[in-house]
């Protein structure tokens, strides 16, 4: 598989939707991930990300402004453990509670389907990250409609152990914008995966489209130690904050 620029990749499409990068840093110690937010409605745009235990939460800008919480108003990324959990709506209650139980994280997205926001029916992306004893793997899935069909779920899980060095894998809700939006197809993308976690958080950033974007996370997660790093960027506030 070809090795992709995500700078280019999120430079070209003006609404990929929502995404999730997963992959390992240049120098091999570092796990990271990614995942991102965007918006076309006002509804979807009034929201900020927030720091909620050791992951986030999404919350209304101004709370005012609030139309319908559903679907836009869940907890992206959990932490179970060496588990860290991202996903594109409140399945990750349902992996974390799936993983907490002693399933896998293709048994318990099994209760779960795209979301029933018609035409679009908006795929469900998730990711699993885990870091343990200086080993790490991680897995992706998307669950998306019958090529726009609400009648059936095609589910797709990949897995990807010892990933390399430089090297990440990107997935995302839509193919690009339209009516209705076109919902991902294939396997994740393999991207490259550099800098360190302001250069990288700068990089995502600043190659979303102005417009579109809302919120990004990312966190630099140390395979060794198990320590992390996160920044949180919202274009809903000045600058970003990060522990």
């Amino acid at each position: 598989m070809q090795k992709l620029s995500l700078e280019r990749e999120l430079k070209n499409n003006a609404y990929p939707g929502r995404g999730i990068v997963i992959g390992r840093t240049e120098d091999g110690k570092k796990a990271v991930t990614a995942y991102f937010i965007m918006g076309r409605s006002s509804n979807s745009r009034n929201r900020v990300f927030v720091a909620e235990g050791e992951g986030i939460r999404t919350e209304a800008f101004d709370a005012s402004k609030l139309e319908d919480p559903s679907l836009i108003i869940y907890a992206p990324v959990r932490v179970l453990g060496g588990k860290t959990i991202v996903t594109n709506g409140d399945q990750t209650d349902t992996v974390y509670e799936g993983l907490e139980a002693g399933m896998t994280f293709e048994q318990s997205l099994r209760s779960r389907e795209f979301e029933p926001d018609a035409p679009n029916y908006t795929p469900r992306i998730s990711g699993v990250m885990e870091v343990e004893k200086g080993e790490y793997h991680y897995a992706m899935s998307i669950l998306k409609s019958n090529n726009g069909s609400p009648d059936s779920c095609s589910r797709y899980t990949f897995t990807y152990e010892t990933p390399a060095a430089g090297e990440g894998h990107f997935i995302h809700t839509y193919m690009h914008d339209g009516n209705p939006l076109p919902s991902f197809e294939g396997e994740p993308k393999l991207v490259g995966i550099g800098g360190g976690i302001d250069d990288f958080t700068k990089m995502v950033w600043e190659s979303l489209n102005e417009e579109n974007k809302v919120s990004l996370f990312v966190r630099y997660i140390d395979i060794a130690t198990g320590e992390y790093e996160t920044r949180i960027v919202n274009k809903n506030e000045r600058g970003g904050n990060a522990r």
